[in-house]
């Protein structure tokens, strides 16, 4: 399935029952576990604790993520930066954390990375205009390292569609775009069609189910439109990626090949 891949952690137990964080002690295994299922492509996953002992921070750990990329075909175009949304950087006590992503722009590239996400959501929202204009400004300044990086920051953001139009014209297309989450915004009661407006700036979309209480369910079990979903994707011929980031069960390997089941028949 091209362009369709995992979230870093979703096909090993969990790390002391986390639903998403670095899988320090089996990292290595999801590499021939998405393989065998039928995968090629993985979303690293980057936590603020121990941030620069996690592989793709230094030369060993990169060096063996590139000898398992080669050896079970598995590719990485992004990461999901967790650690911003732990510790953001428009809060002036948490500067420290521009420098970690300021870090993993040339670590990434040395990968070849493309996409690096920042969420925007929970302890990352721009609950406030102060924190929006400080975060627009800090984030601006990084165009340069982006582009001489090849990189592009995307956002994961729980602004309203219109809100979040306006948010990214303020950003370059070239270094920065939008990573969707179809759980999110269903689960927030967010309609689709007022969400295209903003859709030729997204780059990477979470593939996630939630009923209207807002949790996360199995694919086809919540509000999601899938079938609406796939086919504006096709429409207007979007080409990014699509990362299974869906609801975690204690086998989580029979869960994703139920979901791949799911999502084929909309392809």
């Amino acid at each position: 399935m091209k362009n369709f891949g995992f979230m870093q952690g979703r096909l090993v137990s969990q790390e002391r029952g986390k639903i998403q964080s670095f899988p320090w002690k089996k990292w290595k295994s999801e590499f021939s576990i998405g393989n065998r299922i039928g995968l090629n492509l993985m979303e690293w996953t980057l936590d603020h604790k121990k941030f620069y002992d996690n592989p793709i921070n230094n030369h060993s750990g990169r060096k063996l993520i590139k000898f398992l990329k080669n050896k079970y075909k598995i590719q990485i175009k992004s990461v999901t930066c967790d650690f911003f949304m732990q510790s953001p950087y428009f809060l002036k006590k948490n500067i420290k954390t521009l420098q970690m992503l300021k870090d993993l722009i040339i670590n990434a590239n040395k990968l070849k990375i493309k996409f690096l996400i920042l969420p925007l959501v929970d302890n990352g929202s721009l609950k406030s205009k102060k924190y929006e204009k400080n975060f627009i400004n800090t984030t601006l300044k990084l165009c340069k390292k982006l582009k001489d990086n090849n990189m592009k920051i995307i956002f994961e953001s729980d602004f309203k569609p219109s809100k979040l139009l306006a948010f990214i014209k303020k950003f370059p297309k070239k270094t920065f775009g939008i990573n969707y989450d179809s759980g999110n915004s269903a689960g927030n009661k967010i309609v689709f069609e007022e969400e295209k407006v903003y859709f030729d700036r997204v780059d990477n979309i979470h593939l996630k189910d939630k009923n209207l209480k807002n949790i996360s369910v199995d694919l086809g079990k919540g509000v999601v439109n899938f079938k609406e979903l796939f086919s504006f994707c096709k429409k207007i011929n979007y080409n990014g990626n699509y990362i299974f980031q869906t609801a975690r069960y204690k086998d989580d390997v029979s869960i994703m090949k139920k979901n791949i089941k799911f999502v084929k028949k909309f392809l």
